[in-house]
């Protein structure tokens, strides 16, 4: 029995990806541009090259991955059913695991179809014999699971009857975080250096493993101050043949900048859901291609967040008025003690001989349950004096943050922040932001949503109240120029300097 099958991949990044041996093997690109379809093909093609068995059979097995089972329903099984449909290439098993048996003339494939978020498929992957592994939409899959799943492969056919001619994991996704495994082991980010040296080897991409990265959908069009106007159809984008012209001009309608960035230009970056906080951050205006330089004489100022996901935000002030912010330090599952042990390491490191201005959380004034000190106190005994910003209150403290963002200084943006500052920026896209209220209508809550990025967006918030920014709504008095006590606390001798303190001060000139 012959098999009539026709596909050819249109792009050479999907020729790429198919002509590869790799024992992984990624793709990643915009929507539409064909990679989920060259999966499932490349799923069939090996069948088709496996070998005979003793009984003249190709024999091979594939396990499909896709992170939830809505999502492996609605979208991945439908495109495997676009190409293989039932009436054709023999019944679909509707019923968990969903289960496609392919047995036309000599091939014969079994292809299961697993949804991450639901236990006994995931139970089911750790045991299974298989020739291949399909992960569907990687950048909602921890790199734990696509660990788990190389240790799968090459396990059938089985060596009694042949061994498989090739096998491995093929993965297709839309762009990812930058601090996602995919943007490190593809080479778009460097390992990041606070993690340990364990972790940072196992996202060191091995000689087996390739990725590879399609062109944009569209161009941007860009004003002379760098801002984005419009966007235009790009000549080397693929899968073209198989999309109207009009498509991606109108899936863009009504999008955010960061999800037109993910899913159509294929950049990194993260979707969230939910209305962001900053409205007027744009990140081509607000975050700088280059290395953001100290200036000497400027003190630094630093805001910082308690609890068990610390955070701290360094910035500088110029003298004409502009914000640059330098970096951050964000943690996870620290008490105060050792973030105050990171956090003096850091300002010893790239800040010595600066002036050193901390504010943060007023809540740290207050003792904890499970030691007497406030955070304030512990951090002292580490030679940080820190303050508590003069209020706490949201609305206040996110207008001090979005009075620069809005601010121009000689036609220049009036708040400038390193690109290194990657949670930050995440934040800003929308990370940080209003979750949407399960009603009719768009209504949002009214504080931000505590996630991952509140953290650091409350450090922010709160250096910028301790700088003096945003005291018009404070006071309803214009602000004048902050008053900076020259040293408060040298935090390499640990020792006091009985200077004025800036509380004072700052109600002085409040």
């Amino acid at each position: 029995m012959s098999i009539n099958f026709s596909y050819k991949p249109e792009g050479a990044v999907l020729k790429q990806f198919m002509k590869s041996d790799d024992f992984f093997r990624g793709i990643r690109g915009p929507v539409g541009s064909g990679k989920s379809v060259a999966c499932c093909i490349e799923i069939f093609r090996r069948a088709l090259l496996q070998k005979k068995g003793k009984d003249g059979k190709r024999k091979s097995r594939w396990a499909v991955i896709r992170n939830t089972n809505p999502q492996l329903k609605t979208t991945t099984i439908k495109t495997w059913i676009d190409w293989f449909p039932e009436d054709k290439w023999g019944d679909f098993a509707w019923s968990v695991p969903y289960t496609h048996r392919i047995n036309q003339g000599e091939i014969e494939l079994e292809v299961m179809f697993l949804a991450l978020d639901r236990p006994e498929d995931v139970k089911k992957l750790l045991s299974l014999e298989l020739t291949g592994v399909w992960v569907n939409e990687a950048r909602e899959i921890p790199k734990s699971i696509i660990d788990a799943c190389t240790m799968r492969v090459g396990r059938y056919p089985s060596m009694r009857d042949g061994g498989a001619s090739w096998y491995g994991v093929i993965a297709d996704t839309n762009a990812p975080e930058e601090d996602h495994w995919w943007a490190i082991m593809s080479g778009d980010v460097p390992v990041p250096d606070h993690i340990s040296r364990e972790e940072a080897l196992m996202l060191i991409k091995p000689d087996n493993w390739s990725f590879h990265t399609q062109p944009p959908a569209l161009l941007e069009k860009k004003d002379k101050d760098g801002m984005t106007t419009a966007y235009d159809p790009h000549d080397k984008a693929e899968n073209k043949k198989n999309i109207t012209p009009e498509y991606y001009p109108n899936i863009i309608r009504g999008k955010t900048k960061g999800w037109i960035d993910v899913y159509v230009l294929n950049k990194l970056g993260s979707i969230e859901e939910g209305k962001p906080v900053y409205h007027s951050f744009k990140e081509e205006l607000h975050v700088t291609k280059n290395a953001i330089s100290l200036i000497p004489n400027q003190p630094i100022w630093i805001g910082i967040d308690f609890g068990l996901t610390p955070a701290a935000v360094f910035g500088q002030r110029t003298t004409t008025g502009k914000w640059n912010i330098i970096n951050e330090l964000v943690c996870f599952d620290m008490g105060v003690m050792r973030f105050s042990e990171l956090l003096r390491g850091e300002i010893a490191k790239v800040y010595k001989g600066f002036d050193i201005m901390i504010y943060g959380d007023p809540a740290g004034d207050f003792r904890s349950q499970t030691d007497e000190r406030t955070p304030f106190q512990i951090m002292r005994t580490y030679g940080l004096k820190a303050i508590p910003a003069p209020s706490n209150d949201v609305a206040l403290r996110i207008e001090a943050v979005d009075s620069t963002l809005s601010r121009l200084v000689d036609g220049q943006p009036g708040f400038n922040m390193n690109t290194e500052c990657i949670n930050l920026k995440k934040g800003f896209n929308g990370g940080y932001h209003y979750r949407r209220l399960q009603t009719s209508g768009d209504r949002y809550d009214e504080k931000p949503l505590k996630n991952r990025y509140s953290h650091v967006h409350d450090a922010l918030q709160y250096l910028m109240m301790g700088a003096g920014e945003g005291r018009t709504m404070m006071t309803g008095k214009n602000p004048s120029k902050p008053t900076i006590a020259k040293k408060q606390w040298d935090v390499f001798a640990g020792q006091s300097k009985k200077p004025r303190r800036v509380w004072d001060l700052f109600k002085k000139n409040g």
